[in-house]
């Protein structure tokens, strides 16, 4: 699994918040764990491959918003036990 957090600016209220997770989920089908923040000024998902970085900050852009930056890593899913 693939972890991506994005930075985006311009989002104001839970309705900017509820937009990009719609985004999100819509541009990648396989989006996980979708979770946004307007205070931190981010997004995070998980996918299952890395996600096209241009294609999300098309969209992102296209909503009235601006995408910053965008950080892809490996996510190890943590266990109860270690």
């Amino acid at each position: 699994m693939i972890k991506t957090t994005v930075k985006i600016d311009g989002m104001m209220c839970g309705m900017c918040e509820a937009h990009i997770s719609d985004l999100i989920r819509k541009t990648f089908s396989d989006a996980k764990k979708v979770a946004v923040s307007r205070r931190k000024g981010e997004a995070s998902f998980l996918t299952e491959k890395e996600p096209d970085a241009g294609i999300l900050a098309e969209a992102i852009t296209s909503m009235g918003y601006t995408c910053i930056s965008m950080e892809s890593v490996e996510y190890k899913k943590k266990r109860l036990f270690g």
